[in-house]
């Protein structure tokens, strides 16, 4: 009963982190009447998480390499906790 619940925690956590990386590509104006909030949105779920990783993290220029290890950190906790309740 536990599983399905984490799984879909991570998996929609995994989503939002994937819009974040859109969202940097395409660059959306956040004043935008529909776009906007929802990058807002995005921005604060995942900012929490990201800013820490890039404090840790040496400058690499242009390249944010945060999402990526946070996307690979997610995937080991998520890991771990099924093994635990399996």
């Amino acid at each position: 009963m536990l599983v399905p619940i984490i799984n879909a925690v991570f998996t929609f956590y995994q989503i939002i982190l994937f819009a974040r990386i859109i969202f940097s590509w395409i660059r959306v104006d956040p004043y935008h009447p529909v776009w906007g909030p929802i990058q807002r949105f995005v921005w604060e779920m995942t900012e929490p998480l990201l800013a820490p990783i890039r404090r840790m993290m040496p400058q690499t220029g242009m390249l944010d390499f945060s999402v990526l290890i946070l996307w690979l950190l997610l995937g080991v906790v998520q890991s771990i906790l099924l093994q635990v309740l399996a």
